[in-house]
């Protein structure tokens, strides 16, 4: 992912998220999709973690938007039937929340591309659990490993798994020079209290 430039790391020259949270860190899984290799493994390992997290489920779930093609992928690799939850309920026709075939009753797994405060991802969960199905859990990419988000699932009841996390993010690319050493701490400084890294940083520049 650092390589297709899925995930970029900008410590000296800070993204802007739409929270207004700087960030060194700007990640799009989206660009995997366009590469067949790194799609192919990530379908599969997200499938082999459901299985070895979760057991046995019923149907897959994705989270709009781009949990959408990664939660399809997966739900083709498993066999399993394939719905997915949109931010917010058409304002037309059937004013749906979850399109696809809903049947109440199933163990489902949701599928995310990215999990960083937690807060979409368990607006998914509590439509599906609305919706009568038993969420087994969720499985994603990648966690920003914020301690928010695990408040936020623990206190939601639900379990979720990544293939990658932050903290192992930037051990792998110190060690393949995708970063210098020297900016490491304040890479890690930023998962420890990223709404206030931005404003040490402008402080800290001459």
């Amino acid at each position: 992912m650092l390589q297709i430039k899925a995930i970029k790391l900008q410590p000296a020259n800070p993204f802007t998220w739409a929270s207004g949270w700087k960030s060194p860190i700007y990640c799009d899984n989206r660009i995997t999709l366009s590469h067949p290799t790194i799609r192919t493994y990530i379908r599969q390992k997200l499938s082999e973690l459901i299985q070895e997290e979760y057991g046995s489920v019923s149907v897959i779930a994705g989270v709009a938007t781009a949990g959408i093609p990664q939660g399809a992928l997966v739900a083709q690799e498993l066999g399993l039937p394939f719905i997915y939850v949109r931010s917010k309920a058409k304002e037309h026709g059937t004013q749906s929340l979850i399109e696809g075939e809903i049947n109440p009753g199933q163990r489902v797994v949701i599928i995310e591309d990215l999990i960083s405060t937690g807060k979409s991802s368990l607006q998914a969960v509590n439509a599906l659990r609305d919706a009568g199905y038993e969420v087994a859990g969720l499985v994603a990419i990648f966690s920003y490993g914020f301690e928010l988000a695990q408040d936020n699932f623990t206190e939601a009841k639900c379990r979720f798994s990544t293939l990658s996390n932050y903290p192992a993010l930037i051990d792998y690319a110190a060690e393949h020079q995708f970063i210098a050493k020297a900016d490491v701490e304040l890479l890690n400084e930023w998962r420890r209290n990223p709404s206030e890294w931005g404003q040490q940083i402008e402080k800290s520049t001459p």
